[in-house]
């Protein structure tokens, strides 16, 4: 009896349990943290996306705002105008592309990429049988990966508060 008493520590078969318990956990933590480094990116390129298109809008609608004419026969995919400075200033979505284009100068420049659709409801009023552009209403998806989602804005033309 007094030899089972004095023996102190762990069997192999004990130390071998406590080794795989170990293992299995460490390997659930291992994938918790892949997975939340995957969600953190996914989430870091939507905010990206969203943000961009989000940009692109506040950009138009400020330039649409003060503009002098707003072109009323552009295409739903278009928005062409004059800015008070003479400036022939157009926005172009490129549905092959899915990518959104300013154009002035004669120079294209890339705004904003993953544009899936995009419309420039033009409303308009005719005065002395001129055709005038009141207000634009914009509509923009955006998609990154799986996930889809649509923003919206609006100007008001200036000068044709009329």
């Amino acid at each position: 009896m007094q030899d089972k008493k004095s023996k102190k520590g762990f069997t192999i078969v004990e130390l071998l349990i406590a080794l795989a318990i170990s293992s299995i956990l460490l390997t659930a933590i291992a994938f918790a943290f892949q997975s939340s480094i995957v969600n953190y990116t996914e989430n870091e390129d939507i905010f990206k996306t969203i943000n961009s298109a989000r940009q692109a809008l506040c950009r138009i609608t400020t330039q649409l705002r003060t503009a002098d004419a707003v072109d009323p026969c552009a295409p739903s995919n278009q928005c062409t105008f004059i800015t008070p400075n003479g400036e022939n200033i157009t926005y172009d979505y490129k549905s092959a592309e899915n990518k959104l284009y300013l154009v002035t100068g004669g120079n294209e420049y890339l705004l904003c990429e993953n544009v899936t659709a995009m419309t420039f409801t033009k409303n308009t009023v005719t005065e002395d049988m001129i055709t005038k552009v009141k207000s634009v209403q914009i509509s923009m998806t955006v998609v990154n990966g799986n996930i889809e989602q649509t923003i919206s804005a609006a100007s008001v033309i200036r000068r044709n508060l009329n």
